[in-house]
Order: C-alpha cells, then sequence, then structure tokens
C-alpha cells in the first residue's frame, strides 16, 4: 500500500476517534468520498493499526445503531414543517 494511503487512513482514524464525527462527515472535510473514506477505515486501516481500527469501529457501530432514530426525527420534523405552512 502507498504511503499517502497509510497515512491519511491513520489521520482519518485519529479524527473519527478525537471528534466522533460520522463518515459522511469526515468525507466531506477531508475532501474525499464516502466510500473511499468508509473503505479506508474499514478495509485497510485494521491492517495498519488494528488498536485504532477497533476503537473506530466501535464509534461507527454506535452512529450505525442511532441511524434509523435521526432518520426518523428528521420526517417528523419534515412533516411538522408542512402542517406549519
Amino acid at each position: 500500500m502507498r504511503a499517502d494511503i497509510e497515512d491519511r487512513c491513520l489521520e482519518i482514524g485519529k479524527y473519527i476517534c478525537d471528534t466522533k464525527k460520522t463518515i459522511r462527515a469526515t468525507a466531506k472535510i477531508w475532501g474525499i468520498s464516502k466510500s473511499t473514506c468508509h473503505k479506508d477505515l474499514v478495509d485497510r486501516l485494521p491492517k495498519i493499526d488494528p488498536c485504532l481500527a477497533k476503537k473506530v469501529k466501535e464509534i461507527l457501530d454506535y452512529h450505525k445503531a442511532q441511524r434509523h432514530i435521526l432518520g426518523g426525527r428528521a420526517t417528523a420534523e419534515k412533516w411538522k414543517m408542512k402542517k406549519q405552512v
């Protein structure tokens, strides 16, 4: 694997651990696609730094568990706004 890709994986992993941001938000900040960000964190990072990868996986699993709740809130807010108009 190229050194620049390894460095990016490590930096993104550390960023996720520090900020607890989602893949979508992280990809936007780093200027890469969500797919690339996900591949870096899920496929490449465990080969580079398994300990960091485990911490990142816990954060990503938490976000995945919260996804349906946040989506429900967004839908409720959308309908609430439509009723007020």
